[in-house]
């Protein structure tokens, strides 16, 4: 029997009007050729959705007023809009995004010295089943367009007036799992990567798994894509595929070979992501297991001390545990790093993201 993440993820209801929030450029170009313009004006609508971050037609002073008229008669401008935002004592922002079809998603946006990171969510819902994670307790209800995607971004900078000289990091750690929305998620990739649009360079966006090594061995047929991280979590089949069902389709074996021949540019390492769960996976043997891992191939290893939710049944372990580990991985000659999760405050860190009350069934817009 197949399981939830071998088959595809339900879709938003069928499209009424094209709409152009999401497109990229060459298909923004068939569309104005389908109104009998010229392609290249695709390339000036997406400068202006992702670089002015115009949200309404008659912002577009860069097109004709017929074309304008024309424009807002037949062809849809639909972001996601944010409904809600809850400030972080640390700096971050929650913010609940409707998707305009009675569902919502959660991402969040963390402002640092030199940047400001977006996480991003990828899918209402997710199919995973981690058992740590809010997120996959709602189940799949269904996949995000590339409009839903590439609109977090935009909603985002815009409301946090976003300078346009200051870079932007993408993480997709947000709800979902990315690679099973693989086409919505390419799409939008190449949407904020265009030189005429956001121009983000791809070194700037992650994205994580939870171990879809069919996923993975697609993403690396691309030459242009983003880095790679996988949740991992687990250092034991059995305490892997207790907590992440995905472990039992894809074992530990199956994913190390699958990010051996994971084809990385120079000076490019995967980042190995590891929820220390006290007394399930915080443990010394853990440590030595999980260097084992990651030093069949380029990695460098993020430590993330568990976020409580309620109901989870897991506790983040001491501080002393934390510092023995990353000492044992530093010794063994990995990069490690300790994330402190931003806007736990807020139920905004990792794993915390969640929505309740939302049916699996989507409606049509």
């Amino acid at each position: 029997m197949p399981v939830p993440w071998d088959l595809p993820a339900p879709e938003a209801g069928p499209v009424v009007r094209p709409n152009a929030a999401g497109l990229g450029r060459s298909e923004l170009g068939l569309l104005l050729t389908s109104l009998g313009e010229s392609a290249w004006r695709g390339g000036q609508i997406l400068s202006g959705l992702l670089r002015q971050r115009w949200t309404r037609w008659e912002q577009f002073s860069n097109l004709s007023k017929p074309l304008r008229a024309r424009l807002e008669s037949e062809v849809d401008l639909i972001w996601p809009v944010i409904v809600q935002s809850q400030p972080s004592a640390d700096g971050s922002t929650k913010h609940v995004f409707d998707l305009r079809d009675g569902r919502q998603i959660e991402g969040v946006h963390m402002p640092y010295e030199d940047r400001v990171t977006l996480c991003l969510s990828s899918q209402v819902g997710c199919a995973m089943g981690c058992t740590f994670c809010a997120t996959g307790q709602m189940g799949i209800i269904r996949n995000l367009s590339a409009a839903e995607i590439v609109g977090q971004v935009v909603s985002m900078l815009e409301h946090h007036a976003h300078p346009q000289d200051r870079p932007v990091n993408l993480v997709f750690m947000g709800m979902g799992e990315p690679l099973h929305n693989f086409a919505h998620l390419m799409a939008a990739f190449e949407t904020l990567t265009d030189a005429e649009g956001m121009a983000i360079p791809p070194r700037r966006i992650t994205v994580s798994t939870s171990g879809l090594v069919s996923g993975i061995d697609l993403l690396g047929t691309f030459a242009r894509r983003p880095r790679l991280a996988l949740s991992l979590n687990g250092t034991t089949d059995e305490d892997r595929s207790r907590i992440m069902p995905v472990n039992r389709v894809w074992n530990l074996e199956a994913l190390a070979q699958a990010l051996g021949r994971f084809p990385l540019q120079s000076g490019e390492r995967i980042t190995i992501e590891y929820v220390l769960l006290k007394g399930v996976t915080d443990r010394q043997e853990d440590g030595r297991r999980l260097a084992a891992f990651a030093r069949r191939f380029p990695a460098k290893v993020n430590l993330i001390p568990f976020n409580p939710h309620e109901g989870s049944g897991f506790e983040p372990p001491e501080e002393a545990r934390i510092g023995a580990l990353c000492r044992l991985l530093s010794d063994a000659g990995l990069p490690v790093s300790v994330r402190r999760s931003r806007g736990q405050d807020v139920a905004g860190a990792c794993g915390q993201l969640v929505r309740g009350g939302q049916s699996r069934h989507p409606k049509s817009h």
